[in-house]
């Protein structure tokens, strides 16, 4: 981020500041106002240098700097000098806080936490093992330094299409620049065509006879032969037929003329 000052108090000095800043709990409410907007501008670097950390994965570093500031604040106001050094209470709070972004916010599509701590995971892992590799790592990798197994880390590469899918406007691999992602891909539903149809027939089906409706469910869902549906519905084989041709007749009938 362009105008952002990195550089970094010493821990020392901040602790004592935020130790101050406890003990004026009953003092002036101004000064004590001032003095934490003096740490917060003092911690924001370490605020920036968290968040850097977690630049590549999709969010805007902008975004990420707000966010690590958020945890700051929450650092700031929260912090209890019986927990120990502030600096070793700001830390934690700042990378849970951008954590809790990229859990709940940063998802295109809805996953459970679980892949969603899962891919966090692997998106450290896969900076740890580039650079101990020197190269992309393979599941095979993943799966050794997570110690989980290869399903596993098959499942979590699986969702960066989830975090951020690309557009059915982008651009078709390997097609020209005016063929669209979204021409290139799924097929014509068969079954839509005779959508209204069936629509149809539901309803026809609500007004024949509840034995009849059983005769059909028997002969069509169940795939029963017309001598296991009389012994079913305790009539002869014939009248299952006659049932079977007379209804059949008139849900035609009433099909052609809806």
């Amino acid at each position: 981020m362009v105008g952002v000052d990195e550089r970094q108090v010493p821990a020392e000095d901040l602790d004592e500041l935020v130790a101050e800043l406890a003990r004026q709990e009953t003092r002036d409410p101004g000064e004590r106002c001032r003095l934490r907007d003096r740490i917060i501008e003092l911690g924001f670097p370490l605020a920036v240098r968290i968040a850097r950390y977690y630049q590549g994965r999709g969010e805007p570093f902008e975004d990420l700097v707000q966010v690590a500031a958020v945890g700051l604040i929450k650092a700031v106001d929260g912090y209890d000098p019986r927990r120990g050094p502030f600096s070793h209470f700001a830390g934690p709070t700042v990378r849970g806080e951008l954590k809790k972004h990229f859990r709940d916010l940063g998802w295109t599509v809805r996953v459970p936490r679980r892949l969603q701590e899962l891919k966090m995971e692997m998106s450290q892992a896969h900076r740890v093992l580039t650079h101990k590799l020197g190269r992309a790592p393979s599941v095979a990798d993943f799966a050794r330094y997570l110690d989980i197994d290869e399903k596993q880390v098959a499942e979590g590469l699986d969702l960066a299409h989830a975090y951020q899918p690309v557009s059915l406007d982008a651009p078709a691999p390997g097609r020209s620049e005016n063929s669209e992602l979204g021409t290139s891909i799924g097929e014509r539903d068969p079954e839509l065509e005779s959508l209204a149809d069936r629509l149809t027939l539901a309803n026809l089906l609500t007004r024949v006879p509840e034995r009849e409706r059983r005769i059909l469910h028997l002969r069509f869902s169940g795939n029963m032969t017309q001598a296991e549906i009389a012994a079913e519905c305790g009539i002869s084989q014939m009248h299952v037929s006659r049932l079977l041709s007379q209804t059949l007749a008139w849900l035609r009938e009433a099909m052609a003329v809806s």
